[in-house]
């Protein structure tokens, strides 16, 4: 679903208001530019599609039948093309009288299908298409660095071989695989009504889009549910799932809302989902437009690789957001909850209203992640919205790859993509920066505007500004100029100066970024006599210098006082205003810069003061980044620190703060703290006994070997984590189908995790030859799968240290296998 890909057109967009009179000028025709994407030509639209399909779980494959019916969209057509990728094509039709009228056709490349019509058609008039097809998925090629991109139709466990996995089929049609599973067009410019009928096995359950409408119980022991929706959505929202999900039923107002979830989860169903129906509410009298579709449902399917799937009215999730009560104490704000609003906040944007092309995909994504922060300012309070808002700065910034690409690239290859860290990570701060400069009831009341103008139909980033225009009466061409047509971000570095004899401040804030200067309103609070002035300035030169007569030298002059600003600061106020900042000023951001600061001057009075307040944040997430920054090699910090560490591990009513915490001190390996470890390995958090066995290994390697063997059985999250490490030191072949089992069950992170440290060890010291070999392939694979995100390199120097380790072993075969493994990882296009 995340793509990446180059703009080589930001400087033409940021010149020229509209991106076509920037091309006229330069006389540089769209057709005339290499990897130029226009928006796909509407020759045909779609109108109503209507399916009955059937699986052959033996060989993955589903029959179909399709009805679907089109018009002309302005010029008079004989033809139709339709995209079918990788089927076997029985008969194409048109409906006549209630008769199917065979009709010529071409299946070019097995990829699409050109459709001779029998007779001309004009715009007004609807034609009808009878397709019957056996899609086969698994003969799909996926394109190059998409591996989970282009299949469409998943068949998981289909012969119920592997053992403790469910049978499963599930889609994932963006960004254009629906076509692996029925013929369609399947471009986001295209709408069309749907009805679904799904035949099989009687004892499983089907979702899909809109309402189901009929379920028929067939005598060879299967069941036919007929899923309809009216309203019309894109191609690549259509899905399905079957298996065997229990449904909670939940209500928003007087629409149903349902979770479908494995049944051993089915009792959480509730405290996993339940804070939806409060995020609808939220989302609706926010935007002004109530959840457009006719229920809201979510279901958890197993072998999801992309996170989650904003189908129309039915939701796709991992199964990483699949918890126990005992799993959500650590996480009860955290990446679940954050995916359920995400995906929420699509049924309106990508869902009601989607991309006209996917140069535009800003208007699906980066309103997504801009919902998702939305809810966690709204439900857990503004510094929690603000961290995880950073997190993505944080992520965008260190992405050096999309500094090239514009917010809506129109030229890329197709091997770069849109640029993910760019849609996701930057798109979502763009928008609540221009939240910020219009102001709330301004912002929102143009979203409404927006969506109820282009409600089930296509938009592009043009139709979000002239709908802000309207709303706030202000010219946003500058703006989007700027930052959806143009790329990277400002560097300001800012200093400050006092003169105490014209008792004036003065500001120097330099933008220090090539290509464009950036136009930047941005607020600066002054503090000074006890009393905070707000100064709004305009930042429009490489170098602005700006002057305050103020009564006295201020405490602080705090620059991008909202810190909405996408930007990489270099800010050179002295320790002893940060520490002012961080008492002073009221948001989090001011505190982490203040923290940040500290870190690099801990040892000093200023800077120590300010980390040991942060340890006692009033939000957790500060308190565990104060606990993380600690340098416990100092005894001045360790002194001061441990007191408030020793309290945290014990009294602290966040979990992972309290992990975090014993972490510390399992670092000193203090017998002092031993009782502390063994009272938390009886805490109910995962993470808190993951910590706790880590910190009692440290001091007692046997006793914690033998605990680990007792934790087995409860092995959920860090605490599984916590003994793989504990074997790692002190297990032996014994360990390893525990070891290599929970490997293989591990999210990608944790997987990669483990590599960089104990199952890596493990695998050099191993006795067993074929367990060596089992873990350089798992390395391999892993490396492989996902070397897009470069995670290659540091799996590559796992392998060598494997392959060092067994050298001093003798262990020639294993030495072959990892180099092999090294060249097989190298010779794979990231």
């Amino acid at each position: 679903m995340k793509k990446i890909y180059t703009s080589l057109l930001c400087s033409l967009a940021f010149t020229c208001a509209v991106f076509q009179s920037a091309t006229a000028q330069l006389n540089l025709h769209p057709a005339n530019i290499p990897y130029y994407h226009a928006s796909a030509p509407k020759i045909n639209d779609l109108i109503d599609t209507r399916l009955d399909v059937r699986f052959d779980y033996q060989r993955s494959y589903l029959n179909g039948k399709e009805w679907v019916t089109l018009k002309p969209h302005f010029y008079p057509v004989d033809s139709v093309r339709l995209d079918a990728k990788w089927m076997d094509i029985k008969t194409i039709g048109i409906m006549e009288n209630g008769k199917i009228v065979p009709l010529k056709y071409r299946y070019e490349d097995s990829l699409s299908i050109a459709v001779q019509l029998n007779r001309t058609y004009k715009q007004n008039e609807h034609y009808t298409l009878y397709i019957e097809y056996t899609a086969k998925p698994d003969d799909v090629h996926s394109k190059p660095g998409f591996k989970y991109d282009g299949k469409g139709l998943y068949f998981v466990n289909p012969t119920g071989k592997e053992a403790g996995k469910p049978t499963q089929i599930w889609t994932q049609g963006e960004a254009e695989s629906s076509s692996c599973w029925f013929p369609t067009i399947d471009k986001p410019d295209q709408k069309t009504t749907e009805q679904l009928s799904m035949t099989v096995p009687a004892k499983y359950t089907t979702l899909s889009n809109g309402l189901l409408i009929s379920q028929k119980n067939n005598a060879d022991g299967t069941r036919t549910d007929t899923w309809k929706q009216s309203l019309p959505h894109c191609p690549y929202l259509f899905m399905m799932a079957i298996g065997d999900f229990k449904i909670y039923k939940d209500k928003w107002r007087n629409k149903e809302v349902s979770y479908y979830m494995e049944p051993a989860y089915a009792p959480y169903a509730r405290q996993v989902f339940g804070q939806t129906p409060e995020m609808m509410e939220l989302f609706s009298k926010a935007l002004g437009v109530d959840f457009p579709w006719e229920k809201y449902a979510q279901v958890v399917v197993r072998d999801y690789p992309l996170g989650a799937m904003e189908n129309s009215s039915a939701t796709l999730h991992g199964d990483y957001v699949q918890k126990t009560p005992w799993d959500l104490i650590d996480d009860p704000n955290g990446s679940g909850g954050t995916t359920i609003a995400h995906e929420l906040f699509h049924q309106w944007f990508g869902d009601l209203v989607t991309c006209e092309s996917w140069s535009n995909e800003t208007l699906n994504e980066s309103f997504a992640v801009f919902g998702e922060k939305y809810w966690n300012e709204k439900k857990y309070g503004k510094d929690d919205g603000d961290a995880k808002r950073y997190d993505e700065l944080q992520a965008y910034l260190n992405n050096a790859s999309a500094y090239k690409q514009a917010l809506t690239p129109f030229v890329y290859t197709d091997q770069e993509g849109v640029n993910g860290s760019n849609i996701y990570d930057k798109g979502g701060l763009v928008l609540n920066m221009m939240r910020s400069y219009l102001g709330d009831d301004a912002f929102f009341k143009g979203l409404g505007l927006y969506l109820k103008t282009h409600a089930f139909k296509n938009a592009e980033v043009q139709d979000l500004r002239l709908a802000m225009e309207e709303i706030s009466g202000k010219d946003m061409n500058w703006f989007f100029n700027q930052w959806y047509y143009g790329a990277g971000h400002p560097l300001l570095d800012i200093a400050y100066q006092w003169s105490e004899a014209d008792h004036q401040e003065t500001i120097f804030i330099s933008q220090k970024q090539d290509g464009q200067v950036f136009r930047l309103p941005v607020a600066i609070d002054i503090y000074a006599g006890g009393k905070t002035t707000r100064k709004q300035v305009w930042l429009t030169q490489k170098t602005d210098t700006l002057t305050f007569k103020l009564p006295a030298k201020p405490d602080l002059v705090n620059v991008d006082a909202d810190k909405m600003l996408i930007t990489k600061k270099a800010d050179h106020k002295t320790i002893q205003e940060f520490s002012y900042q961080y008492r002073h000023a009221p948001l989090y951001l001011d505190r982490l810069e203040a923290l940040n600061a500290a870190t690099s001057q801990e040892t000093s009075e200023q800077g120590l003061s300010i980390v040991l307040s942060a340890l006692k944040d009033k939000y957790h997430g500060m308190r565990i980044k104060a606990i993380k920054a600690l340098k416990m090699d100092s005894a001045a910090v360790a002194n001061a620190a441990l007191p408030i560490i020793t309290d945290l591990a014990t009294q602290d009513a966040n979990y992972p703060v309290r992990g975090a915490a014993i972490s510390v001190l399992g670092k000193t390996k203090s017998q002092a703290y031993a009782a502390i470890y063994k009272a938390s390995l009886s805490s109910p958090s995962y993470t808190v006994k993951g910590a706790a066995l880590i910190a009692f290994n440290n001091i007692a390697p046997a006793d914690a070997f033998k605990i680990a063997k007792s934790m087995e059985a409860d092995d959920k999250g860090q605490l599984g984590q916590a003994i793989i490490n504990v074997y790692a030191a002190s297990g032996s072949d014994k360990e390893w189908p525990y070891v290599i089992n929970a490997f293989n069950k591990g999210s990608t992170q944790v997987k990669f995790n483990l590599t960089q440290g104990p199952f890596t060890q493990m695998i050099g010291r191993l006795d067993n030859k074929a367990y060596v070999q089992q873990g350089i392939i798992a390395i391999r694979d892993l490396a492989i799968s996902f070397k897009r995100y470069n995670i290659a390199p540091k799996l590559i120097a796992a392998l060598q240290q494997i392959e060092d380790a067994r050298k001093k072993l003798n262990d020639n075969a294993s030495v072959n296998l990892a180099e092999d493994a090294i060249k097989e990882i190298n010779k794979v296009k990231a």
